[in-house]
C-alpha cells in the first residue's frame, strides 16, 4: 500500500476513508457473529458479504487509481484475496480480511504521521505578524510587509517572524524546533537570531536582516515540504521486489489449488500475502528518519538523501566556514607599554568606523563586546586594502598592514611588537600621533566542536576525511594536520573542488560539506551535499542535499549515524516480514492454515513490521566513547 500524497479535498477523503472503511468492516463482523451466535447461518453470511463489498470497492478504485499512474503496487492482493473468497463461499474469511486491509491502512496512515510529528510541528509555528517601529511607535504589520533594515519588538511567548540582530537587551531563545537543544540560549546585542525561535524571556528588539521568505524558518518549511512529499529509492525498490512478490504469491496459490484440488488453500495462500510489509515497513521506516534527524536540527530534503547519507565512506570539508568560524576574530594584541591594550583597540575600532573592510568589521565587534566606547572619525583618508588614517578625538592615529603603517610612523617600528607569528595571522598594525602604538593579531578560529564531530564521523564509518579549502596552502595544511585529517588540498577553485569529489568516490559514495557558493557546484556533484545553516537565497542550501539549521557541526555526525540506523531497520523489517509471510504461505499452500487463520497471522506481521520501522524515530541505545582532545591549532 502506498503512502497518499495527495492534497486538498482528496487528503480529507482519503482520512475519511481510512476511519470508515475499518468501522465498516467490523460493523460487519460483529453483526455477521451474532447472526452466528443466534444459529442463523444464511443471514450472517449475507452480512459478511455485504459489509465486505465497500471496503472491496474502495480497494478495487484506489488500485485503479494507482495502475493510471502507472504505479502498480500489492493492494492488488488484498483485492483478490476478497473476491476469491466471496466466490469460493468463505464471506467470513473476505470480511476479515477486509478488516485486515482497512485497519492496515489506518495503522500505516497513524504510524506516518506520529514519524512526521517533529517536522509538522514545524509548520505550526509560522508567525503572522510583528510588530514593527514606525516614526517611534509601534504597529502590528503582516509579517510579509517586513524588510531588511526594520526594526521589530519581540515580546515573552512569540515565535521570531525573521532573521535579525538583537538591537536592545538580551534574547533568551528556545530553539529546540530548529535544532533539537533542550535548554534556551541567551543571546546579546549583536547577535544574529533565527527566525522559528521562541522568546521565552523579557521583551527585546531585533534588526530584521532578511525578509520573511527569505528568513531561516521559511526556508526550513520549504525543505520539509519537499520532504514530506518525496520517496526514497528503497521504496521504489520495494515497489519492484514487490512485483516479484506478487507473481511468487499468486503463482503459488495457483500451484497449490492445482496440486490439490483444494481453492481454499490458495485462499489461504493470497490471503497471507495481503497487505505485504515490503510495502508497509520502508515509508513508515524513511519517514521515521528523516523526522529523527530534523529533530536533532538536520533537515534531510527526501528519502532519497536519507538513503544515500547511510552510504556514504568518504566525507570533504571546506575549511572556511565549516572547519572554522568564517570570520576574522582577535587571537592576540600586542601593545606599546606606553598605551594600554584596550585603549589600543578603541582608537583602532573607532577609526575603522569609516571602513567598509572586512577586518574593520571585525574590529569594531571586538570592541563592542568588551563595551568600549567608540567615537566617530574624523578627516578620513582611507588606502584601498592597505590602510586608513583619521582623527578619533584628539588623537592622529592610523590603521593598516605593516608596510601602510611603518611609512608614516614618525618613532618605533610595528615590526618590533612581531614574535612567533602563527601560520594564517593577520596583523592589524597601529600608530598614534606617529608613534607605533602595537598590533593586533587575528585569526579564522576552528571551530571548537571540530575534533569531537570528526571523531564521530570516523566512528559511524567514514573511512577518508579530505579537507579542500580555497585558502592559502599553508593555512590550510596548517589546520588539517592539527585536525588529523588525511588528505589536505588548499588553494581550490569550485571547478577542483568538484574534481576532489569525483576522485574521492574511488574509496565509495562521497559526502562534501560546505557553507559558501563557491561550495555550490562540489555540494551538487557529491552523493550527499550538506550545507551549514539553512538560509533561503544561499546557493549552498539549494544545491545541498542536507541543510543543518544551526551553524555548527554537531547534529552532523548524529545525522549519519541515524540515516545508518534508519536504513538497518527498514531492510530488517523488509527481510523479516517478507521471510515470515512466505513461510506462512507455504503451509497454507500445504493445507495447514486455513484462511481466516492466514488472515490474522498476516495482520500480525504487519504489526509487528510497522512498529519495527518507527524504532527509526528513537536515538540510538549508546552513544561512542569520547575519546583524548586533539589540540586546537591557533591560526
Amino acid at each position: 500500500m502506498t503512502p497518499n500524497t495527495a492534497t486538498g479535498p482528496i487528503v480529507f477523503l482519503s482520512k475519511a476513508r481510512d476511519i470508515w472503511l475499518p468501522l465498516i468492516a467490523v460493523l460487519g463482523l460483529s453483526a455477521g457473529l451474532i447472526f452466528a451466535l443466534l444459529k442463523d447461518p444464511a443471514n450472517a453470511r449475507l452480512v459478511w458479504t455485504v459489509f465486505t463489498l465497500p471496503v472491496l470497492g474502495a480497494l478495487l478504485w484506489q488500485t485503479f487509481g494507482s495502475l493510471h499512474r502507472g504505479d502498480f503496487g500489492l493492494d492488488i492482493l488484498a483485492a483478490l484475496s476478497m473476491a476469491f473468497a466471496l466466490s469460493f463461499g468463505e464471506p467470513l474469511a473476505a470480511n476479515v480480511v477486509a478488516l485486515m486491509y482497512a485497519g492496515g491502512q489506518m495503522l500505516e496512515a497513524y504510524a506516518s504521521q506520529r514519524a512526521a510529528r517533529e517536522m509538522t510541528a514545524l509548520l505550526g509555528r509560522v508567525a503572522q505578524t510583528a510588530f514593527r517601529y514606525e516614526d517611534g511607535c509601534l504597529q502590528e504589520v503582516p509579517i510579509a510587509d517586513i524588510r531588511a533594515g526594520d526594526r521589530l519588538m519581540v515580546r515573552q511567548g512569540e515565535v521570531l517572524p525573521v532573521d535579525g540582530i538583537v538591537v536592545r537587551d538580551h534574547a533568551l531563545l528556545d530553539q529546540s524546533a530548529l535544532t533539537g537543544e533542550a535548554l534556551p540560549r541567551m543571546h546579546g546585542i549583536g547577535d544574529e537570531v533565527l527566525s522559528g525561535s521562541t522568546s521565552v524571556g523579557g521583551v527585546f528588539d531585533i534588526k530584521a536582516i532578511r525578509s520573511a521568505s527569505e528568513s531561516t524558518y521559511a526556508a526550513i518549511i520549504r525543505l520539509v515540504e519537499t520532504a514530506q512529499k518525496s520517496r526514497a529509492p528503497m521504496a521504489r525498490l520495494a515497489d519492484r521486489y514487490g512485483l516479484v512478490f506478487l507473481a511468487v504469491s499468486v503463482s503459488l496459490a495457483l500451484a497449490a489449488w492445482l496440486l490439490s484440488n483444494d481453492p481454499r488453500r490458495a485462499l489461504a495462500v493470497l490471503v497471507i500475502a495481503t497487505p505485504c510489509p515490503l510495502i508497509l515497513a520502508v515509508p513508515v521506516a524513511i519517514m521515521s528518519g528523516i523526522s529523527r534527524c530534523a529533530a536533532i536540527g538536520c533537515l534531510v530534503k527526501d528519502g532519497g538523501i536519507l538513503e544515500a547519507l547511510s552510504r556514504v565512506r568518504v566525507a570533504i570539508l571546506d575549511k572556511t566556514g565549516t572547519l572554522t568560524r568564517g570570520a576574522a576574530a582577535i587571537v592576540a594584541i600586542k601593545n606599546a607599554k606606553w598605551i594600554d591594550e584596550n585603549e589600543l583597540l578603541r582608537l583602532a575600532a573607532s577609526l575603522d568606523q569609516a571602513s567598509g573592510h572586512v577586518m574593520a568589521t571585525a574590529l569594531i565587534a571586538a570592541a563592542r563586546e568588551r563595551g568600549l566606547n567608540l567615537v566617530p572619525p574624523n578627516d578620513v583618508t582611507e588606502s584601498p586594502g592597505a590602510g586608513i588614517d583619521g582623527t578619533v578625538g584628539r588623537h592622529r592615529v592610523t590603521v593598516g598592514g605593516r608596510g601602510f603603517v611603518e611609512r608614516r610612523v614618525l618613532q618605533g617600528s610595528p615590526r618590533a611588537f612581531l614574535s612567533g607569528r602563527g601560520t594564517g595571522e593577520v596583523v592589524v598594525a597601529v600608530a598614534v600621533d606617529g608613534v607605533a602604538a602595537g598590533l593586533i593579531v587575528m585569526a579564522d578560529p576552528v571551530r571548537p566542536e571540530a575534533v569531537t564531530v570528526l571523531r564521530k564521523l570516523r566512528d559511524a564509518g567514514i573511512v577518508r576525511i579530505i579537507l579542500a579549502s580555497g585558502d592559502r596552502s599553508e593555512v590550510t595544511r596548517d589546520v588539517g594536520e592539527a585536525l588529523g585529517i588525511e588528505e589536505i588540498l588548499g588553494e581550490q577553485s569550485p571547478a577542483s573542488k568538484v574534481e576532489c569529489v569525483r576522485s574521492a568516490r574511488r574509496f565509495g559514495p562521497v559526502m562534501m560539506v560546505g557553507d559558501g557558493i563557491n561550495d555550490a557546484p562540489a555540494l551538487a556533484a557529491a552523493d550527499v551535499g550538506v550545507a551549514l545553516g539553512a538560509r533561503g537565497a544561499a546557493a549552498s542550501s539549494e544545491a545541498a542535499g542536507v541543510v543543518l539549521l544551526v551553524d555548527r557541526l554537531e547534529p552532523l555526525a548524529d545525522a549519519l549515524t541515524a540515516a545508518q540506523r534508519t536504513v538497518v531497520i527498514a531492510r530488517q523489517s523488509i527481510v523479516a516480514g517478507l521471510g515470515l509471510s512466505i513461510a506462512g504461505m507455504i503451509a497454507a499452500a500445504f493445507g495447514f492454515l486455513p484462511p481466516l487463520q492466514g488472515a490474522l497471522l498476516q495482520e500480525a506481521i504487519d504489526v509487528a513490521v510497522i512498529l519495527n520501522a518507527l524504532r527509526a524515530l528513537r536515538p540510538a541505545g549508546s552513544k561512542a566513547n569520547e575519546g583524548p582532545e586533539i589540540p586546537r591549532p591557533r591560526i
